[in-house]
């Protein structure tokens, strides 16, 4: 096959040369809700045309690449007191596969456990494109089945205007858990 990027003869859909180049992950921070910190590992407009694939079946291998070479690595270095949980939102199968669940997964280690279909919207409305007025009147209506673990990270793909995981945080909080941060593949308010 083709890389999706420079087109040369790839084993993968974006090859190891492009992997290196264009999704060698930063680290970008902002606060929401209750001062807690977002972390994200691109910006938005680098990887906007790989992140529009979640829809497709392409997007599964799309988004395994991406949380590999950000999520996975981050969880690698990351080092805690106890044993944490990480919950998706809503990471509901669409399309044959849950580009979140994939996230999520790749924080598998020594200190992170993956908990799925823990974190659910009732609604299913798409936020993709809309104003911050728009996700405001048409709220998420988050189920949260709660995990055993008293400390958790919070994965999304995307931060636009921190709403998403605003509600999802005061969801969680009825509950006697902790949101140490959260942790996106891409910030859109990153210039």
């Amino acid at each position: 096959m083709k890389c999706m990027l420079c087109e040369s003869l790839s084993l993968t859909h974006i090859c190891s040369s492009c992997q290196e180049i264009f999704l060698t992950p930063s680290i970008y921070k902002r606060k929401i809700l209750n001062n807690i910190e977002v972390i994200s590992f691109y910006k938005y407009k680098d990887i906007k045309d790989l992140l529009h694939t979640k829809h497709s079946d392409l997007g599964y291998y799309i988004y395994s690449i991406l949380a590999n070479n950000s999520l996975k690595l981050f969880a690698q270095s990351f080092e805690y007191v106890t044993l944490v949980n990480s919950i998706a939102v809503d990471d509901n199968v669409k399309s044959g596969y849950s580009h979140t669940a994939i996230l999520n997964k790749a924080l598998q280690s020594k200190y992170i456990e993956p908990v799925f279909n823990s974190l659910r919207a009732k609604n299913a409305v798409s936020y993709s494109g809309k104003s911050r007025e728009f996700r405001l009147m048409n709220p998420r209506n988050f189920i949260f089945k709660h995990s055993s673990t008293k400390e958790i990270i919070l994965i999304d793909d995307i931060i636009t205007t921190g709403s998403t995981l605003s509600q999802a945080i005061n969801t969680i909080s009825r509950y006697d858990v902790k949101i140490l941060f959260c942790l996106t593949l891409a910030d859109v308010n990153i210039k």
